[in-house]
């Protein structure tokens, strides 16, 4: 399959059309949220929700400028040069590939916890010390253009970057809907997938909560490595140091602050590697 082919998909592809009427799904039921909050006088930080909204459209405008082709081009050279093998797509294949993908993402997203250039972006999404359906726009607006690494395996074992990318996409689209409050727990249900009650834990700054349920849509992964946590006290959402600002930019930046101004008090190149691509502390 040449570059051509593999474009045309991210024009004509069914798969294109349910990605589509799950962003319209995801958009309606946040829609949907804010106003039977606000209906309801349920507590809620407005101007959180508002800033979540334009960290939103910044990123969907960045991203049909730059992120998804980089992603796209930056996979090419493994698929073509490195991948012993082509598997073709497939309703089989689909399903392999999102399990794949899950997978993927489990790992994806331990390590940008895990790490702390990556938890500059990622902390974006866990900034907010609200817990509803905006928190899930609320994502670092260049994210995109460094996840594409981690389907770098999937790439080398057959899947074409379009697949990959896709599936990434749809694990990623799936976790809209748990970002509430408005749905309790859900039974067993809340052992096997990723919930609101399971990803409430995720989002949790108390301390048996962190770093526990790193899972895209299932929870095996979790339960497979160690990290599974089930919601038995009251969540405290946020970080464990808070940024308190609700600008959007700033949000997006602040980290890398934080960052530059420890690397200033580095004394050699060690201490810097060990900053920028070590554990957090």
């Amino acid at each position: 399959m040449n570059t051509e082919a593999l474009s045309e998909f991210f024009k004509s592809s069914e798969i294109l059309l349910w990605s589509a009427g799950i962003f319209v799904f995801n958009v309606s039921i946040t829609v949907i949220e804010a106003a039977y909050d606000r209906a309801t006088g349920k507590s809620r930080r407005w101007r959180d929700s508002g800033a979540n909204v334009i960290i939103f459209f910044m990123s969907q405008l960045l991203e049909r400028l730059a992120l998804g082709a980089i992603a796209f081009l930056g996979l090419l050279p493994f698929y073509f040069y490195l991948s012993p093998y082509e598997i073709p797509m497939t309703a089989t294949s689909w399903i392999a590939a999102l399990l794949a993908a899950d997978l993927t993402y489990y790992w994806m997203h331990r390590t940008e916890h895990k790490t702390r250039i990556l938890w500059a972006n990622h902390s974006v999404h866990h900034s907010s010390e609200d817990y509803n359906l905006t928190v899930a726009m609320r994502l670092c607006i260049i994210e995109g253009g460094i996840e594409w690494i981690f389907l770098i395996p999937m790439v080398l074992t057959g899947f074409n970057p379009f697949q990959a990318v896709m599936a990434l996409l749809l694990i990623a689209q799936y976790q809209s809907w748990i970002h509430t409050e408005h749905i309790g727990r859900l039974g067993w249900l809340d052992e096997w997938f990723n919930t609101p009650s399971v990803h409430r834990v995720h989002h949790g700054s108390n301390r048996r909560y962190l770093d526990r349920n790193y899972g895209g849509v299932l929870m095996i992964w979790d339960k497979l490595f160690g990290t599974f946590q089930r919601e038995e006290e009251r969540v405290v959402y946020g970080l464990t140091r808070n940024i308190e600002t609700n600008n959007p930019v700033t949000i997006n930046y602040i980290e890398y602050r934080h960052i530059w101004q420890e690397l200033k008090k580095c004394r050699n190149p060690r201490e810097r590697l060990h900053l920028l691509f070590g554990p957090l502390s």
